[in-house]
């Protein structure tokens, strides 16, 4: 890999494509997190159990949203990815408005699922498309500029949601935050052009041969194993914290659902923006010979996030469990940019959207699925001897998983400068 000026130097024409990706992917955020805050509502209205609503929110979202975005990013890898992503994001704002008019449990669950194939267009096609319109060295930070759409959506439009739901119910909340996506889906259209493909389509094969042989290439690279383990745990982190803390900060700290939303509004919003930036800034000032802390930071930033989440969930002073709520806001999603970033550059240019899909498998499929599954679970089973306390220690589990991440990355980071030193372009190995 060159260490040139010309490889070093911001492309400024990719800066319009990164910012419109960037919006679609507060949208993608935005619309999948707004049912752990209408959770405690849903739950009044419908009578469902918690353990139910950790199914809804996590398995009938993420089984469409996992699955198929195996498919579809093959597909990316070798047919106009601007298009799959415009369309996308149509689909899920439309579903996301339709989860105002839902009558049950069971139309949840539908809706839900529908969502997930939607949000399936949009991350891997997204990483794949940013990865061709910036040199390996600047991917770290153009990935951390876009990894800030998680954060923004929580300061920009999350308040603005709680608002809502506070003020005209939980119905028109869906309503109002999903209808936008569909004026956002013409702007792909019109503004954000598919770049050329700098290497020849892959020989054609029957799409069932040609996906397994490109998922056996993925597992045979150890460091994309560790990393998808470390993914693995991490989402179920994320996951299961944005499906329960709004009900955490209602039951054990007695808090509004317009209070939840401006306390999680600002502190994951900024602080996680200013832990994005703050990663991918660092990583990307790296000099080639410390390579493998690209991986080895985000590492550190998972290890420390799980004793900053215990402060969080354990702490009984505001202060305590203010503190640790910032702190872990500030390291849960430092690894995000520079773990996509390492992920593409030690797979194949026409294996980018996959691998990037495949690891939101793990996080999503694994991690969504089980942990807030897990701690609805939990809930339900630890509720009869602590009550509305329960949440408490049945969320414990998001702060272990950092811990374990943070070890999986830790031993990606070993074997990431070798990986990344015989990339495709110089091997067939990956190719």
């Amino acid at each position: 890999m060159s260490n040139s000026g010309e490889t070093r130097r911001w492309p400024w024409s990719a800066t319009w494509p990164l910012f419109v990706l960037t919006l679609v992917s507060v949208s993608n955020y935005l619309d999948r997190s707004l049912l752990g805050l209408a959770l405690p509502a849903i739950k009044r209205e419908l009578g469902s159990s918690d353990t139910v609503l950790g199914l809804v929110s996590g398995l009938a979202f993420i089984l469409f949203y996992s699955l198929l975005g195996i498919p579809i990013a093959w597909a990316a890898d070798r047919t106009n990815r601007r298009n799959i992503i415009a369309a996308g994001l149509a689909f899920w704002s439309l579903m996301t408005a339709c989860t105002g008019l839902i009558g049950g449990i069971w139309q949840l669950a539908v809706v839900r699922l529908l969502m997930g194939a939607g949000e399936a267009c949009g991350t891997a096609p997204s990483n794949s498309l940013i990865a061709d319109r910036f040199p390996a060295e600047r991917r770290p930070l153009a990935l951390a500029l876009f990894g800030t759409a998680s954060p923004l959506a929580f300061i920009l439009f999350f308040p603005l949601a709680g608002w809502i739901a506070q003020t005209y119910g939980w119905r028109a909340m869906f309503i109002a935050m999903g209808l936008p996506g569909l004026l956002l889906a013409l702007l792909v259209i019109f503004t954000v052009r598919e770049p050329e493909r700098t290497v020849p389509p892959p020989a054609r094969l029957p799409i069932a041969r040609s996906l397994a042989t490109d998922l056996r290439a993925l597992f045979a690279n150890r460091c994309f194993t560790w990393i998808f383990a470390g993914v693995t745990l991490m989402g179920a982190n994320i996951w299961a914290s944005g499906a329960w803390v709004p009900s955490f900060f209602m039951r054990v700290h007695h808090l509004s659902v317009g209070d939840v939303a401006n306390i999680i509004g600002p502190t994951r919003g900024f602080i996680g923006l200013l832990g994005i930036l703050i990663g991918g800034v660092l990583i990307d000032r790296l000099p080639k010979e410390r390579i493998a802390w690209r991986v080895g930071l985000p590492a550190i930033a998972c290890l420390l996030a799980g004793p900053a989440e215990a402060l969080f969930l354990l702490g009984n002073s505001h202060s305590a469990w203010l503190g640790g709520f910032a702190l872990s806001s500030f390291f849960m999603l430092i690894h995000q940019a520079p773990i996509y970033a390492a992920v593409v550059n030690i797979v194949g240019e026409r294996r980018r959207a996959l691998a990037t899909a495949v690891i939101l498998l793990g996080a999503s499929l694994i991690g969504d699925a089980a942990g807030p599954t897990a701690v609805g679970v939990l809930n339900d089973l630890l509720a009869p001897r602590f009550g509305d306390e329960a949440i408490r220690y049945s969320m414990l589990i998001v702060a272990v998983t950092p811990v374990f991440a943070g070890l999986c990355f830790l031993r990606a980071a070993t074997l990431y400068a070798a990986a990344a030193g015989v990339g495709p372009e110089r091997s067939g190995a990956r190719t």
